[in-house]
């Protein structure tokens, strides 16, 4: 069988596999009323990784915290 072949069925059976079994949320990532960590004001949050509300977020300070594009990582220098 070519190899050309082989990729494409491959390819098929990852996508199948794909769209049948979706990914899966853990149990304390569900939609719900959650607490802002800057300003502690309530808010409607999507999961446990959206902490921060709209109103925070929109402020000039939380854009201009880091810049859009800039990440070091957790090392000031970049890689040794």
């Amino acid at each position: 069988m070519p190899e050309s072949t082989k990729r494409e069925e491959l390819m098929q059976k990852k996508k199948e596999f794909i769209v049948s079994d979706p990914p899966k949320r853990a149990l304390a990532d569900a939609p719900k009323e959650r607490f802002c960590l800057r300003c502690k004001s309530s808010f409607w949050s999507e999961g446990f990784g959206e902490r921060i509300c709209s109103r925070c977020k929109a402020t000039s300070a939380w854009r201009a915290a880091v810049p859009e594009g800039v990440s070091q990582g957790r090392r000031s220098g970049g890689r040794s």
